[in-house]
């Protein structure tokens, strides 16, 4: 078969009998059969407009069954055993959601908003199902787009305390990841890096436009690669958005990669170029958003920053919020949240996990209006 250049490979598992591809095309999961005795392939079908499939541990090599791990927005994680043969899945387990959940009471969706070079970015959204769609929603709208990293749309627990007060969640697959497939992500690095940011701001565009949410209920959120992403959006168009959480942000971009003693920087030249060449250090100058921050009304930010990490080192978030104190000319919450105690991934306990991710929807709900 022909390369496949839209089609992104992540993985192939070899049994007796059969190939199983694990593929991302069109921002889509998919797994892909390869019969070797009559050379015919095909796709597993999948029932819901957006979701997240990987193969699990398959140890058994002559068989004609393998398994899988099946989840969406609104499907908790789910093991399935496939029939390579006669094509059927049977669920084995589903996780429990306790509480009374019901997955009849919302709905996913895939919509596609169109970047400002015509290119189409698709998102995965999820919301119950009595939300009404006329701007009056808020909506939280979460992004990464770096490294070829494809944020697949699968099943947060959590996210329930978010749906269930008539929150929109959406992601947004933009270029720099790698959603649909190397060009995808080659779109979205080094000289094209801005498409990341412009892909996200039309993205967060089109959903006010489509009657979503609406710009005074619009809050962003974004890590590591994702906290540079919504660090560039609020200088590009602090207008859009409500209020934005940057998490562990790479934030200080040309300072950090102009230092070649930290540990990350010099592997780093082939995501965002080498700043000691002139061409790279003005292109990077352009979105930097602590180069970028400039007198104006900003949203509502929390930053957060972890005192042990080594790959954004927590002076970054914290620059960022003293300069915007001095540069910004609104009366907004703008909050530095440092964990002393953590590295890149924040809280590593389970309870203290749960109690970063209240602590980040409480601010988000205040923001939103729904703190009540």
């Amino acid at each position: 078969m022909a390369h496949r250049p839209a089609v992104k490979v992540e993985g192939i598992d070899l049994f007796a009998d059969h190939a199983v591809l694990s593929e991302w095309e069109n921002g889509l999961q998919q797994l892909e059969v390869i019969d070797f005795k009559t050379n015919k392939r095909h796709r597993i079908a999948f029932p819901e407009p957006v979701y997240a499939v990987g193969l699990t541990s398959n140890r058994e090599f002559n068989t004609a069954v393998v398994r899988y791990n099946y989840q969406s927005l609104t499907t908790p994680s789910s093991v399935f055993d496939y029939d390579l043969n006669t094509h059927k899945a049977t669920l084995m387990k589903q996780t429990e959601v306790p509480g009374g959940f019901d997955k009849a009471n919302y709905v996913s969706e895939r919509v596609f908003a169109t970047a400002s070079d015509g290119t189409r970015i698709p998102m995965s959204v999820v919301y119950r199902k009595n939300v009404k769609l006329d701007g009056s929603a808020p909506m939280l709208l979460y992004g990464y787009g770096s490294y070829g990293v494809s944020i697949s749309p699968g099943f947060s627990a959590s996210r329930l305390a978010l749906l269930d007060r008539g929150v929109v969640f959406a992601i947004a697959h933009i270029r720099g990841g790698g959603e649909l497939g190397e060009p995808w992500r080659e779109a979205g690095r080094m000289m094209n890096k801005i498409n990341t940011f412009t892909d996200f701001i039309a993205c967060a565009e089109h959903m006010v436009k489509a009657g979503y949410t609406s710009k005074d209920r619009l809050v962003i959120q974004g890590g590591s690669a994702g906290g540079l992403l919504v660090g560039a959006v609020t200088n590009m168009r602090p207008d859009l958005f409500k209020a934005v959480v940057a998490q562990v942000p790479f934030v200080d971009v040309l300072n950090t990669m102009l230092d070649a003693s930290l540990p990350l920087t010099t592997s780093e030249y082939i995501e965002w170029g080498n700043p000691n060449e002139k061409a790279a250090y003005d292109y990077m100058k352009k979105y930097s958003p602590y180069d970028n921050i400039h007198q104006a009304n900003y949203p509502a930010m929390l930053v957060k920053v972890s005192l042990n990490d080594s790959q954004v080192p927590y002076w970054e978030g914290a620059k960022l919020v003293a300069k915007i104190r001095d540069y910004k000319t609104d009366h907004n919450p703008l909050l530095l949240k440092t964990n002393m105690g953590a590295g890149h991934g924040g809280a590593s306990g389970r309870y203290d996990a749960i109690h970063e991710t209240a602590f980040d929807y409480a601010f988000m709900l205040w923001q939103m209006g729904l703190a009540n």
